[in-house]
């Protein structure tokens, strides 16, 4: 498909800067098929889904990934220090990382960036990795000299919350953000990046789902920075998606496989949750747990296997998010959707409101 039918204007006032606050005083538009469009909030959702209903959430922590450092000058060659911005997006094993630099032109394989200071940082030392691997894109391979759960605590150290590039370019990162930019239930880290539809969720929320009757299943995926690059090809059938990994418990499975069976609808909580349940599922929408990568691409006329419903941000034009909700909830309806949204000054993106999502059939 055209990538520029998935194209509109939005006006930069329209971006939030800073999360509704408490978390669930955000608004919520809900869009279902043949009705009119309901303007609502968050705090209505429990009013929106049926006892039965299941709830998917997905339970990835986010790394304070994004990180600034120095490549020291090099004994031949040339090229003084070099301050280094990075960008963590993939876990490859306990000490490897691909990252996005800048500049990434000051660094060749093989050099040495220093994180931290030298009073203790982490563990008495600076972090230092070194780069395994560039890519033509600038795209690098960074090994660090911890692993595992050594190097988690390394990074939450020196690093700070890798916001959305269409709010760090207009406000530093603060101490706000180690809170607003976590969801409550976060508990596997390994995400560069929110499933930010689910930031909207407290505990006076989830108390009325409770009450309500409504499940809640939970899944891992750890989002990469993948998922704000711009789509840039003229069709979508150029695009190549950034892998992300998954983890789905036996547990999990078997739970929404039984509501399945029982005709009980699976409303996801955000793309990640809604991209890996589709993954998992077999062409009878069987579910099957376990781990892996997926890259999973879902673009109108995509057949869903498994979810019903929806629970999502606003997302950028040309994105391969607007693509997904546009798949799921139909082109012509989300456009008008957006047009409504914008009209009506909902909040745009990461820190913005929510929409629930309705599955059109057919």
């Amino acid at each position: 498909m055209r990538v520029d039918l998935f194209d509109f204007d939005l006006p930069e006032a329209r971006i939030a800067l800073r999360p509704a606050s408490p978390r669930d005083a955000s608004r919520l538009l809900e869009v279902a098929p043949g009705q009119p469009l309901a303007d609502r909030m968050f705090t209505d959702l429990p009013a929106c889904l049926r006892p039965g209903d299941v709830l998917v959430l997905n339970d990835t922590k986010v790394l304070p990934a994004a990180l600034v450092g120095k490549r020291p000058a090099r004994e031949h060659g040339g090229g003084g220090p070099a301050h280094i911005e990075v960008n963590l997006h993939k876990r490859l094993d306990g000490a490897r990382w691909r990252a996005f630099v800048r500049p990434a032109k000051r660094l060749r394989v093989g050099d040495v960036i220093a994180f931290g200071d030298d009073n203790g940082a982490c563990l008495g030392g600076a972090l230092d990795a070194r780069v395994t691997d560039k890519s033509q894109d600038g795209e690098v391979t960074l090994a660090f000299d911890f692993s595992g759960p050594v190097l988690d605590e390394a990074i939450a150290r020196v690093g700070h919350m890798p916001l959305p590039p269409y709010i760090a370019k207009k406000r530093a990162v603060d101490a706000r953000d180690a809170h607003d930019y976590q969801t409550i239930f976060a508990r596997d880290a390994g995400s560069v990046a929110a499933p930010t539809a689910s930031l909207h969720f407290s505990d006076a929320m989830f108390a009325a789902l409770d009450k309500r009757g409504v499940t809640r299943v939970h899944l891992t995926l750890h989002v990469g920075a993948g998922t704000f690059l711009p789509v840039k090809t003229d069709d979508t059938a150029g695009h190549k998606m950034h892998a992300e990994h998954y983890e789905v418990s036996a547990e999990a499975a078997a739970a929404l496989n039984a509501a399945r069976a029982q005709g009980r609808r699976i409303i996801a909580a955000g793309t990640t949750a809604l991209r890996t349940l589709e993954s998992i599922a077999d062409e009878d929408g069987i579910l099957h747990a376990g781990r892996g990568d997926t890259d999973i691409f879902i673009t109108p006329g995509y057949k869903f296997r498994v979810v019903d419903g929806l629970l999502t941000n606003f997302h950028l034009p040309r994105s391969t998010l607007f693509m997904l909700v546009c798949a799921l909830a139909g082109h012509d309806e989300m456009r008008a959707a957006y047009v409504h949204a914008i009209a009506q000054q909902y909040r745009f993106y990461s820190y913005g409101d929510a929409s629930l999502l309705w599955r059109k059939e057919g």
